[in-house]
C-alpha cells in the first residue's frame, strides 16, 4: 500500500514537471507575451489601396505628380490613425502590416531600451537555464519513477531531482519578473512608431507563470515523497532497534537467570550424592560391627567351653 502511494506520488511529480516544460518552452519560442494596439497614422489612398487610407481631394494622378500641390483631407482626430494589433515576445515583436497582409516583425532586443538591453538578456539567460533544469528535474524522476523496486537509489534520485526542480522553479521566476520590468519600460521609452496605445499581457505570458507554479507544484510533491519516505524508514529502524534492544535483554536475562540456577542444582545434587554416601558408610559400618560382635561372642562361648 505505502509503496502504490509512493508511485503515485512519483507519478504526479513526474507528469507537473513535464507540464512546466511543456508550458515554458511554448512561451518561450511564442511572440504573446504582450498584445495590443498601435496608432501609426493612416497612409494615403491608391490605387491598391482604397480603404483604411487618406483620401485627398482633387485629381490623384495630378496630386502625385505634383508634389507643390497642397492635400486638404476632411478627417480629423482620431480618424486620421489606424489602430493595429501587435504582440510581443522575448524574441520579436510582430505587428500587422498596414500596407498589405500578413505581419511584419522586428527584434525586440533591438526595440529595448539601451538601459534595460542587460536585464533582457539576463532574462533570457534565465529563461534557458530555467527550461534546461525541467529537463534534468524530469529525467531524474524519470529514473526514480523507473527504479521504484530500489528505495535507496530512488531516494537519492529523489533529492537530486528536488534540489534541480526547486532551481529552476527559482530561475524561471526570476527571468519572468525581469521581462515584465523590461516590457514595461520598453512600453514607456521604446521606439515612438511602437509604443502600443493599449496593451495587456498575452497567453504566453500566462504560460510562463503557469510553468512557474507547476514546476514548484513537482518539487514540492517530490519533497513530500522524499520526508515522508525518509520518515517511514526512520520509523521502521526505531521499531527494528526497539525489537532488537527487548530481544537482547530477554536472551540476557534468560542467560543470566540459567547462570544463577545451576549452582543451586548441582550443590543440591552434590548434597543428595553426599546423603547417600554417608546412608552406605553408615550401613558398611553398622554391617561390619555386626559381624564383629558375632565374632566375639562366638570366641567367648568357645572359651567357656
Amino acid at each position: 500500500m505505502r509503496k502504490s502511494k509512493r508511485r503515485h506520488r512519483a507519478l504526479l511529480a513526474v507528469c507537473l514537471n513535464l507540464v512546466a516544460l511543456l508550458f515554458s518552452t511554448t512561451a518561450f519560442i511564442t511572440t504573446y507575451w504582450c498584445e495590443g494596439t498601435q496608432r501609426v497614422p493612416k497612409p494615403n489612398c491608391g490605387k491598391g489601396k482604397k480603404t483604411n487610407c487618406i483620401n485627398y481631394n482633387g485629381d490623384e494622378s495630378h496630386n502625385e505628380s505634383n508634389s507643390n500641390v497642397v492635400h486638404y483631407s476632411w478627417e480629423t482626430g482620431d480618424d486620421r490613425f489606424l489602430f493595429r494589433y501587435f504582440h510581443t515576445g522575448i524574441w520579436y515583436s510582430c505587428e500587422e502590416n498596414i500596407n498589405g497582409s500578413g505581419e511584419k516583425c522586428r527584434s525586440f532586443i533591438d526595440l529595448a531600451p539601451a538601459s534595460e538591453k542587460g536585464v533582457l538578456w539576463l532574462s533570457v539567460v534565465s529563461e534557458v537555464l530555467f527550461i534546461l533544469l525541467l529537463v534534468v528535474g524530469f529525467s531524474l524522476m524519470c529514473l526514480e519513477f523507473f527504479q521504484s523496486n530500489n528505495v535507496v537509489d530512488g531516494l537519492k534520485l529523489n533529492a537530486f531531482s528536488a534540489v534541480f526542480t526547486v532551481l529552476s522553479g527559482l530561475l524561471g521566476m526570476v527571468a519572468h519578473m525581469m521581462y515584465t520590468q523590461v516590457l514595461q519600460v520598453t512600453v514607456s521609452l521604446g521606439p515612438e512608431d511602437w509604443r502600443p496605445h493599449s496593451w495587456d499581457y498575452g497567453w504566453s505570458f500566462c504560460l510562463a507563470w503557469c510553468s512557474f507554479t507547476c514546476c514548484m507544484a513537482a518539487s514540492v510533491t517530490t519533497l513530500n515523497s522524499y520526508t515522508k519516505t525518509v520518515i517511514e524508514f526512520g520509523h521502521k529502524h526505531k521499531i527494528f532497534e526497539q525489537a532488537l534492544q527487548e530481544e537482547q535483554s530477554f536472551t540476557d536475562h534468560n542467560a543470566l537467570k540459567y547462570i544463577n540456577e545451576r549452582p543451586v542444582q548441582s550443590i543440591s545434587s552434590s548434597l543428595e550424592i553426599s546423603d547417600d554416601a554417608a546412608r552406605s558408610i553408615r550401613k558398611s559400618v553398622i554391617a561390619s560391627t555386626s559381624v564383629d560382635l558375632g565374632e566375639i561372642r562366638e570366641s567367648l562361648g568357645e572359651e567357656q567351653c
